[in-house]
């Protein structure tokens, strides 16, 4: 909404400078050092006790698999002899190294990193998209975000190479060519076969994020030429090359979350699983923006972003919580319904210790918190609040990401101990130092952006 006049727009550079560098840097020196603390107070071996547990395991499937005599339950006490549902017992995994942590450790934080960073080039081509007025003063935050996405991307493909066949049964099951009559044979694995295998996911962990970063680095060139020559000519550039980015990444990320986050659970499937990760991403970028505006606006930068931007953010954040805790409760109802014992198996897993208390930490730092504080006006303006609903959920969706790898991953190995908070800390460190960086390297303002006067007289009018 414009007050009728016209605004000066000046360009302004930030200096990476003072307590945000300080704070990147301890954040990554007390990460590294936790780090290393909970790699060398990992258990020495778990063979015996990972064996053990494949024994029970496979003792329990093998009841589950037995015919129905007379009564025979499934893990919901649903009576097997007189109900429609079809056994469909689940393979015991193999044995894992201890060392296998430490990987789960650096997917879980390695896919975070991607998931902002895709979410923030996303944003940015969907303002252009949408001709949208109100965040042109703010695009050289999630363009700075999206920088990071090549590290993401060669985490996750690291893990994938160095430790995939502990961290994804499906990739060692494919190693040992089982035929149907070999003992252990898989027939669930076996039709998943023509997807999940290590070619196709090789061709997916490289070509998707290189397809991915060839779009963010000819957008962003097309913004900071709209800078030095304005006029339309890259703007409308920036439309195309958004629209052709956006429906690329509808597909890419779906298939990548299918690989990457589905498949560690390698016989269940869900079909909001590719959204359902969009919206996991989504929110924690609106999240870290709305951080990294406030940051600015504190310290002198952004003179033309107002409250109202801070609001806008605001009601994001409030809404996709909601539509992150739809597409959960989504989900999860359709399957507790069904009740369809490979399906269901994955919410069994979740809803047992050690994974219990992160099962409903996730409701509650997700959606109650953001629900309730964010239901007002202004507390969507309210630097104080919007900073802590943005941290707690921060910290929700890390856990939820967690409970996408760990349970399919380690199982009862798993805890959250000094290297998981430890390798939090150190990705934390990085991406304040490379986001922030990134950020000293451009102005700040869009100056050229033909909607920047839109931006500058932003009003919500509520």
């Amino acid at each position: 909404m414009s007050h009728g006049h016209e605004i000066h727009i000046h360009q302004e550079n930030y200096k990476f400078t003072g307590k945000a560098k300080t704070l990147s840097l301890a954040l990554l020196v007390i990460g590294i050092v936790l780090t290393v603390v909970g790699i060398f107070t990992l258990p020495k071996d778990t063979s015996h006790h990972n064996e053990a547990s494949v024994a029970e395991s496979a003792a329990h499937e093998a009841h589950e698999a037995k015919p129905a005599e007379h009564h025979e339950y499934n893990i919901h006490g649903v009576d097997i002899a007189h109900s429609d549902e079809s056994v469909y017992p689940i393979t015991a995994e193999h044995p894992k190294p201890a060392s296998t942590r430490i990987f789960v450790a650096l997917l879980i934080n390695g896919y975070f990193l991607l998931l902002l960073a895709i979410c923030g080039l996303f944003f940015f081509a969907l303002q252009y998209i949408a001709n949208a007025g109100w965040s042109a003063a703010i695009l050289r935050i999630p363009q700075a975000i999206s920088t990071i996405l090549p590290l993401g991307a060669a985490i996750v493909l690291l893990v994938f190479i160095l430790d995939g066949q502990n961290i994804y049964h499906w990739l060692h099951y494919e190693h040992q060519h089982l035929k149907p009559t070999d003992p252990g044979y898989d027939a669930i694995l076996d039709n998943k076969s023509w997807f999940l295998n290590s070619k196709m996911a090789y061709i997916f962990l490289i070509g998707i994020p290189v397809v991915w970063f060839l779009f963010g680095k000819k957008l962003r060139g097309l913004s900071y030429k709209e800078d030095q020559e304005g006029g339309l000519t890259f703007f409308n550039k920036s439309i195309r090359y958004g629209a052709a980015f956006t429906f690329f990444f509808a597909f890419s990320l779906s298939i990548l979350s299918w690989v990457v986050t589905m498949s560690v659970d390698a016989h269940w499937y869900s079909t909001i699983f590719s959204i359902y990760n969009f919206a996991t991403g989504w929110v924690s970028l609106l999240s870290i923006m709305a951080l990294i505006v406030l940051y600015l606006r504190k310290n002198g930068y952004l003179n033309i972003v107002t409250d109202e931007h801070v609001h806008d953010l605001g009601k994001f954040m409030f809404a996709f919580s909601i539509f992150w805790t739809y597409l959960w409760l989504s989900q999860y109802l359709l399957i507790w319904y069904a009740n369809i014992p490979e399906e269901s198996i994955y919410y069994y897993k979740r809803l047992e210790m050690p994974f219990k208390v992160n099962f409903f930490v996730n409701l509650i730092l997700n959606f109650l918190v953001p629900f309730l504080v964010l239901m007002t006006r202004n507390n969507k303006r309210n630097p104080k609040i919007v900073t802590f609903v943005a941290i707690c959920i921060l910290v929700g969706h890390w856990n939820d990401i967690y409970l996408m790898f760990v349970p399919g991953s380690l199982d009862k190995q798993a805890a959250i101990g000094p290297l998981e908070i430890g390798m939090t800390l150190t990705f934390a460190g990085i991406f304040i130092y490379w986001v922030l960086t990134a950020l000293s390297k451009r102005g700040l303002i869009p100056v050229n952006h033909p909607y920047i006067q839109e931006s500058a007289h932003h009003d919500v009018g509520v």
